[in-house]
């Protein structure tokens, strides 16, 4: 890598984005450096410019630049990081298959990267396959803070089928969230329109614009402490940004531990109750030859000591 190379776009790697190919390719890069080079002309496509949203063809000639010594230093150092971080990840698969991997994703890991991202998921896949496999694809999205079922695919066409899936509600997904006070009534659909406004503590959904998403979720009381706290059933129909931390504060419960809908409400000053209490419990996938795939992720510790806190008690 420090001399430069030349690579060349394989068929299974057609339509892959130009700043994603390379994180894929050199995850010991990160993100940050990706973009600079991108940005200052460095990484080139069949000798031109590109930019990173660029959707690569098969065949097409990628070319990156030599890295100063020094950078090469760091980039090992934060690789031979990664490649423990990654070796933590394989701990956590719950399902495998010839075209899916499904990980029980802990709260506090990015899914993927951003300017104040270090790891995450998208960089640290390729330590769930062999060497020289292609690197798992993202298919879904979790929040950061977000626990539980995340999956991925390990192919091209894979990762197009599940997110095809995904698109056409063939996923039925259940989240569990511990609640500030008990919803009324305790069964019913939330239906709104969310759409992204920035504001000063940064990126935000806001409802009630017309020409917000829809979304759509459904949910119920599994449990309930006297009319302070509730434990929460949740199956979102659509799969829009935040949109089940927007809908628990639209029920007028928030979810605890959420610092941007809530009011990062805690319980006795205890961290593991400081943290968002929202769960991707199950994922049920209906597959192309016509079988049920379900994958369900454990009671994370700090969604089970909450429990224990407030009394509450989780379904069978």
């Amino acid at each position: 890598m420090s001399k430069g190379q030349v690579i060349e776009v394989s068929e299974d790697e057609g339509q892959s984005r130009l700043d994603r190919w390379v994180g894929r390719r050199f995850p010991m890069l990160g993100h940050s450096l990706v973009q600079k080079l991108l940005r200052t002309g460095q990484i080139r496509v069949n000798g031109s410019r590109a930019n990173g949203g660029l959707r690569l063809l098969p065949g097409q000639q990628v070319r990156l630049p030599p890295l100063q010594a020094e950078n090469v230093i760091s980039k090992k150092l934060r690789s031979v990081e990664a490649s423990r971080e990654a070796r933590g990840l394989r701990s956590r698969v719950l399902f495998e298959d010839e075209t899916i991997i499904a990980l029980d994703k802990p709260s506090g890991l990015a899914v993927q990267g951003g300017t104040k991202q270090g790891y995450h998921i998208d960089n640290l896949s390729h330590g769930l396959v062999s060497k020289g496999e292609p690197r798992p694809r993202l298919v879904h999205r979790l929040d950061k803070d977000t626990s539980g079922v995340l999956v991925l695919a390990k192919s091209l066409m894979a990762a197009r089928e599940l997110t095809e899936a995904f698109r056409s509600n063939q996923v039925m997904k259940t989240y569990w969230a511990i609640v500030s006070g008990v919803p009324k009534p305790k069964r019913g659909q939330i239906e709104n329109r969310l759409q992204k406004t920035n504001e000063p503590i940064g990126e935000r959904m806001t409802t009630g614009r017309a020409t917000g998403l829809l979304a759509i979720t459904r949910y119920e009381v599994l449990d309930s402490a006297a009319k302070e706290f509730a434990l929460l059933g949740l199956y979102p129909i659509t799969g829009r940004t935040h949109q089940l931390r927007v809908h628990c504060a639209n029920l007028g419960t928030p979810i605890l531990g959420d610092k941007k809908y809530g009011n990062d409400q805690g319980i006795s000053g205890s961290q593991s109750v400081r943290e968002l209490q929202l769960h991707a419990r199950k994922l049920v996938v209906q597959r192309r030859d016509g079988t049920q795939l379900k994958i369900e992720a454990p009671v994370p510790s700090h969604l089970r000591t909450c429990l224990s806190i407030l009394g509450l008690s989780t379904p069978n």
